[in-house]
């Protein structure tokens, strides 16, 4: 369901990041808003097609909707996490989970 504009496809509520997600970021260079944009427009990062497939379906179906992206070479993984009432976005680590 990427779009390629600038336009959201659901809102984030409040933005939220663990410690070990903003270390991680910042040691690797990247701006931390810049992959919840990514996500907020349904670029996924790097999920299986189901996983894709499902968070398509829960734009519209307000469930809960996750993208995972890759840090750096080989540094790790970070997931964004938009809870289903869409009340908050959590950025983390998956060993946070």
């Amino acid at each position: 369901m990427y779009k390629n504009d600038q336009t959201p496809l659901f809102t984030l509520g409040q933005i939220v990041m663990t410690p070990g997600a903003l270390d991680l970021m910042c040691r690797a260079g990247i701006f931390p808003l810049r992959l919840v944009l990514r996500h907020q427009r349904g670029d996924w990062g790097s999920l299986d097609e189901q996983d894709r497939t499902a968070n398509d379906r829960a734009v519209h179906g307000r469930t809960r909707i996750l993208s995972s992206y890759e840090v750096g070479a080989r540094q790790g993984k970070i997931w964004i996490i938009t809870e289903a009432d869409r009340s908050v976005t959590t950025v983390l680590l998956p060993s946070e989970y």
